[in-house]
C-alpha cells in the first residue's frame, strides 16, 4: 500500500491534534511513527510525555523556547529548523518508520526558516509506502499541490478572543 501526504493547515485549533490523533491510530495498529516538531524547542508541552509512552512512536523537537519573530528570524532558528528537516528526512528514508510527522513544518517554510522547495523535494522523493503529515498555518500552495489529502481547520470562535490564555493540558 503506497503512503500518501496529507496536510493539515488553517488558523483554527486542532492541526497538530488531528496529526497525533493519526500517530496514535497508527501506534495501535502496529505501524512506527516518527514525529519531527519544528519551532517546539524545549517548551513544555503535554504530547512530548505522553508520546514516550506510546511503542513503535519516536519523536525530535528542533527549535528555541521563544516563539519565533517572522519579521526577525534569527539565525539559530533557521539552523533549528534544517535539522529538524534533516531529521524529518533521515526518519523518512530511514526504512524503520511507516508515518513521519512534520509538525509545524508550514509555518517554518512560510517564514523562510527553510526552503519550501526542500520539503517539496522530500515529498516528492520519499520512499512509496511512507505516510507523511504535514501541520501547521500557512500551507504554501506547493505543498498543497504535492498532497493527496488537505484539511483547512478555520477559526470560527476561540476563547482567546475573550482573553482566556492557553490552558496547559488542552492548549499544550
Amino acid at each position: 500500500m503506497a503512503g500518501l501526504v496529507q496536510i493539515f493547515t488553517g488558523d483554527g485549533k486542532g492541526k497538530t491534534s488531528a496529526a497525533l490523533g493519526a500517530a496514535m491510530r497508527a501506534a495501535g495498529h502496529g505501524l512506527r511513527v516518527h514525529i519531527t516538531f519544528f519551532m517546539k524547542g524545549d517548551y513544555p508541552y503535554g504530547e512530548h510525555d505522553s508520546l514516550a509512552l506510546l511503542p513503535g512512536v519516536t519523536a525530535a523537537r528542533f527549535g528555541q523556547r521563544e516563539f519565533v519573530d517572522p519579521r526577525n528570524v534569527r539565525p539559530e532558528e533557521r539552523e533549528q529548523a534544517g535539522q529538524a528537516l534533516e531529521d524529518a528526512r533521515r526518519a523518512a528514508f530511514s526504512g524503520e518508520y511507516d508515518l513521519v510527522i512534520l509538525d509545524e513544518v508550514n509555518v517554518a517554510a512560510a517564514w523562510k526558516l527553510i526552503d519550501v522547495d526542500d520539503v517539496v523535494r522530500l515529498i516528492r522523493g520519499r520512499p512509496e509506502k511512507v505516510e507523511l503529515i504535514l501541520t501547521g498555518r500557512y500551507a504554501d500552495q506547493k505543498l498543497v499541490e504535492a498532497a493527496d489529502l488537505v484539511t483547512e481547520m478555520r477559526e470560527i470562535k476561540h476563547p482567546y478572543g475573550k482573553g482566556v490564555p492557553s490552558r496547559k493540558g488542552f492548549e499544550y
